[in-house]
């Protein structure tokens, strides 16, 4: 990839198949255009964290999750008013996003995001829940802000959410988007201390809770599963037919990235829309953001009947984020078993269940290999490894990603009544 003094945002020509409308076309010049004219394009730079709630009482089984699923390790933990507050690490890489995950206190607390997942009947299963979003390095998060609120984008103000970390003078946040559901962060690049933010007063875990995360943590490390996940990769939201362009641009104008490309996969009767940060050389380093939606809507699937595991998990669940990728060192054991084979074997051996196999195969050219886990009983989050073989640019082949498409699509069912599955 590009570094940032050398990409032309202008001039870029995105990659794939999928065709976009004259509305799309017309506004993505325009939207570059202005990011560059209000210096919002200047001012931000790579993905500084991530931020995903939890149910009560599910932050230290998430974390011991993570631990074992990746090099995300335990930092610190804080406690406020409404939430306890967890901070992780990747120890594997350095400069890359830190993970917050946020815990409620209380059964009962309400805000903006558990309002939504109470829309929707699979989501209110777990109703605290859900992926917020993401926060980005700005060198002038005050000047970010009044340009971006210049652009009619809306930010929370004193009072605005019951979550005291949403309003700090070193940070700025987006309400939840309209097509997304996830929030956008800013975090001042002059002040990168964690003690800056509200985060709360410090918390100490207790013993059970430390020999947990030791235990997961030696496991991870004896295994090798930390040492051959490298990290986020990638991240994808799931959204409607119709919020698509809207979704795509409006996160661009939100942020540093670009339009990568998109891509058809018609038998699964969904698109795969890239963006990603021109710079940094690492997607590790600031993730790329994935969009992915129907290409024809739910009412009128009926006329094609194709599968539509996209829209059904938006009217099941929501529109929010689908999965987190994890890149997977490329390699092998020295007796041909790829790396991110090995890494799935030893999770099934743990415990660790997935949808299907790895597809994907790494021979000679390059290529990839893919895999999805189940949801985390505790986000709702998907993970998904992903091996790079010969240095592949990209992020999946059209068949890999029909066959993850349709082995989430196989586990996202809601039995609806006696009007039987939806899908």
């Amino acid at each position: 990839m590009s570094p940032a003094s050398s990409f032309d945002l202008m001039g870029y020509k995105p990659e794939g198949d999928k065709k976009n409308s004259d509305f799309f076309q017309e506004f993505l010049p325009k939207v570059y255009e202005r990011r560059v004219s209000s210096g919002v394009d200047e001012l931000l730079s790579s993905m500084a964290a991530v931020m995903i709630q939890v149910d009560p009482g599910d932050g230290i089984n998430y974390l011991e999750e993570l631990t074992i699923m990746g090099p995300y390790r335990f930092h610190s933990a804080h406690v406020d008013a409404t939430h306890k507050v967890y901070v992780l690490k990747n120890s594997c890489k350095r400069n890359t996003p830190i993970l917050i995950v946020f815990e409620p206190l209380a059964h009962d607390y309400m805000d903006d995001l558990v309002r939504l997942n109470l829309l929707y009947p699979m989501s209110r299963q777990k109703p605290h829940a859900r992926y917020i979003g993401e926060i980005f390095w700005s060198s002038d998060v005050k000047a970010t802000r009044d340009a971006l609120e210049s652009q009619f984008i809306r930010f929370y103000d004193e009072g605005e959410s019951p979550n005291g970390f949403f309003f700090n003078p070193h940070m700025a946040f987006t309400y939840p988007s309209d097509f997304t559901g996830n929030k956008v962060g800013y975090w001042d690049a002059e002040k990168p201390e964690l003690d800056t933010l509200n985060l709360g007063e410090k918390l100490t875990l207790t013993d059970e809770e430390k020999a947990r995360l030791d235990k997961a943590d030696q496991w991870a490390t004896d295994s090798g599963v930390m040492h051959l996940v490298m990290g986020l990769d990638h991240m994808a939201t799931r959204i409607l037919m119709g919020d698509r362009e809207h979704a795509i641009l409006e996160f661009l104008t939100l942020s540093p990235h670009y339009f990568w490309g998109a891509y058809n996969i018609g038998d699964q009767n969904s698109s795969t829309n890239v963006t990603r940060n021109p710079k940094v050389n690492d997607d590790k380093h600031s993730p790329a953001k994935v969009f992915t939606a129907n290409n024809v809507p739910s009412y009128l699937n009926s006329f094609d009947g194709l599968p539509m595991p996209t829209e059904d998990f938006v009217r099941n669940y929501g529109h929010r984020m689908h999965h987190m990728a994890m890149e997977v060192k490329d390699g092998d054991d020295g007796k041909g078993e790829k790396n991110v084979d090995r890494v799935v074997g030893l999770l099934m051996n743990q415990g660790t269940k997935f949808l299907a196999h790895v597809v994907g195969e790494c021979r000679d050219t390059p290529d990839l290999k893919q895999i999805f886990s189940k949801h985390s009983q505790y986000s709702i989050l998907i993970t998904e490894y992903v091996e790079r073989c010969h240095h592949f640019k990209g992020f999946f082949t059209k068949q890999n990603v029909a066959a993850l498409t349709a082995a989430a699509g196989a586990d996202e069912q809601f039995v609806h009544g006696n009007h039987g599955v939806y899908d």
